[in-house]
């Protein structure tokens, strides 16, 4: 899952990445085309009260990242409560976080005054 928040630059946003510790691993990436589906360079953290496996990233606002877990070097997880999921080559389905506006912070494109 993730968690979403508002950075301090305008232009981005704060995402929180997360598995939950029932996940067994000795090692977890996120692996996205934010970082052009590279296998190590978004390691994982594991929190050491909960176990759960974490990464934050700021990311530009306005666009959907396609991601997936990388558990093992080998194991591909999705986020079961992404944006939504996409087809991918592989014939499985890959997650999709966005950064769009949400409808309350779009502009209403008219003045009411």
């Amino acid at each position: 899952m993730f968690r979403k928040m508002p950075s301090t630059d305008p232009g981005k946003m704060i995402v929180r990445f997360e598995l939950p510790s029932a996940i067994w691993a000795d090692t977890v990436c996120l692996v996205g085309d934010f970082n052009n589906w590279d296998e190590t360079s978004h390691p994982m953290s594991r929190d050491r009260i909960d176990g759960t496996w974490y990464i934050v990233l700021d990311l530009e606002r306005g666009k959907e990242y396609q991601f997936r877990y990388l558990v093992n070097g080998s194991e591909w997880h999705n986020d079961w409560k992404a944006d939504k999921y996409v087809p991918n080559p592989f014939g499985g389905a890959n997650s999709v976080v966005s950064t769009m506006p949400a409808p309350s912070d779009a502009p209403s494109g008219e003045d009411e005054s």
